[in-house]
């Protein structure tokens, strides 16, 4: 990503700890503003107030960073023995052995925890995420003081877990949410200038195609077809496709409009910059399960734990939920020889 070490700094302003003050914050402002320009379109630099145009969207992409950096989110241990303590981890594995065993597979914890650099560090913080499933299973259920069976329960399942990027400190990788925010929300901005110009291939090809069969149809009235047949015919032919090729004509006058200045640009960033939680959230929401994953109600008596999850929404689904992990190195399995253990058994 252009300017990759302003970014990182702008973003370690947004979730690092300690105060901010005003002329800071004007400054931040100026910098991410130029970052972002150079992300999803260096054009934008030629207009002469650029930074002043998009001032008010970033800065409400700067509280809303600000608002997810002090959102309340504890970190999970993963460890084989907090299994059966921790309800985040007994929800997030079905056993205690998958923990170390998901730790073993993740290539990123065990380059990172090969790194000469970090010889000494005894665990890595890293982002764990996770999708959430759910599907409708029947069991038994107390109702009414009475134990009713096959009722039908909601059972929520983690799949797909993942580490990313793992850290020496719990602050670098609280910082991995904010870059990936900010990645998002310039991928949307670019992706809306990318439809846009894949408009404008998709208007040359069916206007090349239309301007050729206009062609092929006056040659055919003004040649011998004109003999042959109708030239009435021939003649709303004619009529039907120049009203095709203008139609395309004023449907892509009418798309590009947006793109085709300075200002049209920095329109698309500014929509984007504006509304940054449209695009993508970072919420945190409460999940009630028993120790076997189903849901329970807010007012069922019944044995559970009250988890907050973080969900990460982009756009209007639920991609990931994640939480801020600590991975002792001692949890990490050794590497298998899996070529060893097949020579054993020849």
């Amino acid at each position: 990503m252009a300017n990759a070490s302003l970014f990182d700094r702008a973003v370690a302003v947004l979730f690092g700890r300690g105060g901010h003050q005003p002329d800071q914050d004007a400054q931040l402002v100026v910098e991410l503003t130029d970052m972002i320009v150079d992300t999803v379109e260096p054009k934008v630099r030629a207009h002469g107030r650029y930074r002043q145009e998009l001032r008010g969207c970033v800065q409400a992409t700067v509280a809303y960073l600000r608002e997810i950096a002090s959102a309340p989110v504890q970190p999970v241990v993963l460890a084989r023995a907090s299994w059966s303590t921790d309800p985040r981890l007994n929800a997030f594995f079905g056993r205690a052995d998958d923990v170390p065993e998901f730790l073993g597979r993740s290539q990123e914890l065990r380059a990172f925890f090969d790194d000469p650099a970090n010889a000494t560090v005894d665990e890595a913080f890293a982002l764990l995420a996770m999708k959430r499933e759910e599907k409708t299973v029947l069991g038994p259920r107390m109702e009414d003081g009475l134990l009713r069976e096959d009722v039908a329960r909601t059972a929520v399942n983690f799949t797909r877990h993942r580490l990313v990027a793992p850290s020496a400190t719990a602050e670098e990788a609280r910082l991995e949410i904010g870059r990936r925010v900010m990645q998002r929300l310039a991928q949307v901005a670019l992706g809306r200038i990318l439809a846009i110009d894949r408009q404008g291939l998709l208007h040359g090809q069916k206007r090349s195609y239309l301007a050729n069969k206009l062609r092929y149809l006056r040659l055919a009235q003004d040649g011998m077809e004109g003999l042959v047949e109708d030239p009435a015919a021939i003649a709303r032919q004619i009529e039907a496709v120049q009203h095709d090729l203008d139609q395309v004509d004023k449907n892509y006058v009418e798309a590009k409009a947006g793109l085709v200045t300075l200002d049209g640009y920095i329109a698309q960033i500014r929509e984007v910059f504006s509304q940054p939680q449209e695009h993508v959230a970072l919420t945190l929401r409460e999940l009630r399960l028993d120790r076997m994953n189903i849901k329970v109600g807010p007012r069922d008596a019944e044995p559970h734990h009250v988890l907050a999850l973080a969900e990460l929404r982009v756009g209007d689904r639920v991609d990931a939920v994640v939480a801020f992990a600590r991975c002792p190195r001692s949890e990490l399995p050794p590497v298998v020889d899996r070529l060893a253990q097949a020579e054993r058994y020849l």
